[in-house]
């Protein structure tokens, strides 16, 4: 059976944007006299849709496209995820569907079993899980055709109490095909392929497994859609990061028309996050991750420049590099902003870095507008001492500064905090936390560093003084960052023990940290919570990024 995956980018209730996008793959694949064409999860309306799913005009219009895309779907067979209704009156008003469409109509509906929860997952708020579960027979091949998590409920410990390929097995299937949107995180393409793998070992039939790709505001989909035969061994595998269509024949005897890429005692097992911090993990894909989150942040939301106060510190410098990648190097807008306390290497590094670039910057003095800010609070501040009250007042006035220029020339600021910042509370709201996206708010200091020389891999692209030299806000005299916070080497791995692995801080503390600052960082994580909590859409990079994936009280007392 000739088969096409369709590994595409879609935009949420971007209707008529993405039935032309799948049309067009339809009609490519019928020109090549394919037999089916699989796309990924909630592939009409766009994963996740969120609350949009609460309007009925919303869906109308799911079920509409689903009419258009019938049309087309008369010699081949086609397999799309939307939403469905539930015709029953109990539970949930929808399910999450993958639609079977043939012969111009509907043939069968696969209805979403295992209804994820966790992280950035919210099924259970919109869906109600199957209660009937069928093979599709198509063209002599009897189909298990399922939806995501529906193949992740493995292992000793699974998560839901019905597994769906179990009871499709007892209709002797010949094929599994999984539609899903997996996204992105740098641990994350080993477990999915292994996965995969061991749903094959278990059922002992191929598996054609198509992921989403593209960014949804803060989450990446990363695509690597995979085929495995029936003996484990991965016959195909599709880009990451990238849309790509690709054809596939399924042979009668579980195997496929290709060469193995890999064996099946060569594909990776599960991995689970490491049990130590590494910041140079799968940095490349990272990179890209970032890329595509810029571009398709952009590119969605109708937008097209973006500005950055550049510091000379590493995190403006790295989101710098970044964007001008992904956004051409003429739409990135640099802002020097230099105070009395800044150095001249700062302004000097942040300059050579733009020429290197070649993105347009600017150079705005800071300081009189600090200090008709100090003079016209001094009846009030009288004679008190200099304290973070004027350390931020120059941080709100760059980011008055950077949303002025934003509003007055329709530019989104790209927002430069990292991760450990953010968790540290280190950072001034609504002053250098300001911003329309987080583009390093999930990498740790470490991993910006990681960044910085994966930019400079071939060329010296990033001043090197701006990596060698000790971070700092600049917002009084001498200042370093070690002046309020450890040394990212320490504060880094702590931190990745309580946010990434849910370490506790007696746990953290037997590895042979000083209790005293584990008990510090701790508190600073959990009292900095409401500064998060105002923050802005962060790209998802780690297996629980600050935002929707992490939920915590802001005025809980935990650890305080």
């Amino acid at each position: 059976m000739k088969i096409f995956i369709a590994q595409q980018n879609y935009h949420i209730g971007n209707f008529d944007k993405n039935v032309d996008k799948i049309i067009n793959a339809i009609e490519v694949a019928k020109q090549a006299n394919a037999e089916l064409i699989v796309f990924s999860e909630m592939s009409i309306c766009g994963y996740p849709s969120k609350d949009f799913l609460d309007f009925r005009d919303f869906i109308d219009k799911c079920f509409e496209s689903i009419e258009k895309i019938k049309k087309v779907a008369d010699t081949i067979g086609v397999i799309v995820g939307a939403p469905d209704r539930n015709p029953v009156k109990e539970g949930k008003d929808l399910f999450n569907a993958a639609f079977f469409i043939y012969q111009n109509e509907v043939k069968s509906i696969a209805h979403k079993t295992c209804l994820p929860t966790y992280d950035v997952f919210d099924e259970n708020r919109y869906f109600e899980p199957a209660f009937t579960w069928n093979v599709i027979e198509f063209k002599q091949k009897r189909i298990a055709l399922t939806v995501c998590e529906d193949i992740w409920n493995l292992g000793d410990n699974p998560l839901y109490r019905i597994c769906p390929m179990d009871i499709l097995m007892e209709q002797h299937p010949d094929v599994m095909i999984n539609i899903s949107a997996s996204p992105f995180d740098y641990t994350h393409a080993d477990d999915r392929r292994a996965t995969i793998k061991a749903n094959v070992l278990k059922y002992k039939i191929p598996l054609i497994y198509c992921n989403a790709v593209g960014s949804q505001t803060e989450i990446i989909f990363d695509g690597v859609s995979l085929c495995f035969d029936k003996n484990a061994n991965l016959c195909h595998e599709l880009s990451q990061f990238n849309e790509e269509i690709k054809e596939v024949i399924l042979l009668d005897d579980g195997t496929f028309e290709t060469s193995i890429i890999r064996a099946a005692d060569e594909v990776v097992d599960f991995l689970s996050e490491p049990e130590r911090f590494m910041p140079e993990l799968n940095i490349s894909q990272v990179y890209d991750a970032i890329i595509l989150g810029i571009k398709d942040y952009f590119s969605k939301m109708g937008f097209t420049k973006a500005i950055i106060g550049s510091s000379g510190g590493i995190d403006s410098a790295v989101t710098i590099g970044l964007a001008c990648e992904a956004l051409g190097k003429e739409n990135v807008r640099a802002i020097l902003m230099p105070s009395e306390f800044s150095t001249s290497h700062s302004v000097s590094d942040a300059e050579q870095l733009s020429k290197n670039l070649g993105n347009p910057y600017d150079i705005i003095p800071i300081k009189k507008i600090f200090d008709s800010f100090i003079e016209e609070l001094h009846p009030v501040f009288k004679d008190l001492p200099f304290d973070i009250a004027e350390e931020n007042i120059q941080s709100r006035t760059r980011g008055n500064l950077l949303m002025a220029i934003a509003n007055k020339f329709g530019y989104i600021l790209l927002n430069t905090s990292n991760k450990s910042e953010l968790a540290t509370g280190y950072g001034t709201l609504y002053g250098d936390m300001a911003g329309g996206i987080g583009v390093l708010g999930d990498c740790y200091k470490l991993q910006v560093y990681e960044l910085a020389m994966y930019i400079n891999r071939k060329n010296e692209i990033i001043p090197q003084n701006i990596i060698t030299k000790a971070p700092s806000a600049e917002l009084r005299p001498n200042q370093k960052d070690t002046d309020s916070l450890p040394p990212y080497e320490i504060l880094d791995e702590i931190l990745y023990q309580y946010i990434e692995r849910v370490q506790g801080p007696q746990e953290i503390k037997a590895m042979g940290f000083d209790a005293q600052l584990v008990d510090r960082i701790l508190k600073m994580v959990n009292r900095n919570e409401y500064k998060r909590n105002q923050f802005c859409p962060i790209i998802r990079i780690s297996p629980k990024a600050f935002g929707s994936g992490r939920r915590m009280p802001i005025v809980g007392n935990y650890l305080d």
